[in-house]
């Protein structure tokens, strides 16, 4: 092969390109993640160091006043070793991982991808986004069905940079929630934070209280209006159903909203 087309494929043009077709395209947390890796040879032979699979979310921080979103990489998971992808090759690599407890649902258009990238030295490394739904593990559907039969409707979620709460993450993710007519006239706001262990589910409550007359005023003034608590689940009481988490939930709601 010749010089010329070697210095185009070290900037990408008729080098290896990757290709990541998945089994499915919406996953909870702790299920496994499969799929295979299509890699096609370019012009010329390329040495690949290593295929990787990056797991990917985006979250809000503000600084100055202003707020941007930042990328951010929750798992990297090695999908090959070294390989000489020759001219023209068709590969195929299956791979296989659990998708991370503390991965984000993809609520209110929150991106969650897989970043699927190819190390090769000297040249441009081929990437390949493939973006998923993440819906709420069996843990984390008792709470939000719990939170439904108490009247709450769902009304956004944000991923947020919070380091402190994130626990070895650079953010949280907050589900906020209307309240029905029970709660309307003591809260006007429930956020919920959720973390997601193999035998628990940890959540961090809080609601705005709706404060009346100068109290009320004063509260708002101040922030002093937002109540919080912690509720922590385990296995056996999860599996009670979403009624049993009801009766927990209210009366933690009832002590906030008061």
């Amino acid at each position: 092969m010749s010089f010329f087309n070697k210095m185009l494929a070290s900037v990408g043009i008729g080098s290896v390109q990757v290709d990541t077709l998945l089994e499915k395209s919406s996953y909870y947390p702790g299920e496994e993640v499969r799929g295979v890796v299509h890699i096609k040879g370019g012009n010329v032979d390329q040495n690949v160091d290593q295929i990787y699979i990056k797991l990917m979310t985006e979250y809000i921080r503000e600084r100055d006043d202003k707020k941007f979103s930042e990328s951010f990489t929750i798992a990297k998971v090695k999908v090959s070793n070294k390989l000489v992808v020759k001219q023209g090759d068709k590969l195929e690599i299956p791979f296989e991982f659990p998708l991370p407890l503390e991965t984000p649902l993809t609520l209110y258009r929150q991106p969650v991808w897989l970043h699927t990238g190819l190390d090769i030295e000297y040249a441009i490394d081929p990437k390949d986004r493939d973006y998923i739904e993440v819906t709420p593990h069996p843990y984390t559907s008792v709470v939000l069905n719990a939170v439904s039969e108490l009247g709450f409707r769902f009304k956004s979620a944000t991923c947020e940079y919070h380091p402190r709460l994130g626990r070895g993450l650079p953010f949280i993710q907050e589900i906020e929630f209307y309240p029905g007519p029970e709660y309307a006239r003591r809260i006007s706001e429930l956020e919920l934070i959720m973390y997601l262990d193999v035998d628990r589910l940890t959540v961090l409550v809080e609601v705005d209280r709706r404060g009346r007359g100068i109290s009320g005023w004063l509260e708002r003034s101040f922030d002093m209006d937002e109540r919080q608590s912690r509720m922590v689940l385990e296995r056996d009481e999860l599996k009670k159903g979403p009624a049993y988490v009801v009766g927990i939930l209210e009366q933690l709601l009832n002590r906030l909203a008061n």
